[in-house]
């Protein structure tokens, strides 16, 4: 293991202990990894502890807002990847040439694409799987518990309202650090079938 796995990897085992959260489930080795319940700027501090103490870099698309200044630096360090939402295509179709020679790529998105309640998901996971065929793993913080992990990993079946059920069954127990904050998972789509 290269040492600065391994440095990350200790650093992550030990802040985890001390602020009492665990990791828990299986770590994939490729897809598009789903992160919620979004509600609090810690829950992207979770998700890189969870990676680093599982050996694996995701790219987490993070808003472009985040990497000015030396923020910045430290953001690109942790494989944060800025996305300009004004036209966010350009930067997921590079991410996705190096999914094609990357053996453990992980595309990290934070679903609800806010921290604050709102009616539906962002359906940018589901679109960048079936256009991919990279399966999709489901993330989650759970401020109760104080857990972090992997769940679930599934390849979707096109049917939305089915995929979606999957993901609905398994964030049902899952509250975030602000569980007001949380946002049912529902797509837009799933109303227009």
């Amino acid at each position: 293991m290269a040492r600065h796995f391994l440095v990350r990897r200790t650093f992550a085992r030990v802040a985890l202990r001390l602020a009492r959260w665990r990791t828990t489930g299986e770590v994939p080795q490729k897809g598009i990894l789903v992160g919620a319940p979004h509600t609090s700027n810690w829950d992207w501090v979770l998700t890189i502890l969870l990676a680093w103490d599982s050996n694996v870099q995701i790219r987490l698309l993070v808003k472009e807002s985040f990497f000015k200044g030396p923020v910045g630096i430290f953001m690109r360090a942790t494989g944060a990847v800025p996305l300009d939402r004004a036209n966010p295509g350009g930067t997921i179709r590079a991410l996705l040439a190096d999914a094609e020679t990357d053996e453990t790529f992980l595309l990290g998105l934070a679903a609800e694409g806010t921290r604050s309640k709102v009616d539906y998901w962002k359906s940018g996971f589901y679109r960048i799987s079936q256009q991919t065929g990279l399966p999709i793993t489901l993330a989650f913080v759970d401020g109760p518990s104080r857990t972090v992990g992997w769940g679930p990993t599934f390849p979707v079946t096109g049917d939305v309202g089915a995929d979606m059920d999957k993901v609905r069954a398994f964030y049902a127990d899952k509250h975030g650090i602000h569980p007001e904050l949380a946002t049912t998972p529902r797509l837009r789509e799933e109303d227009r079938s």
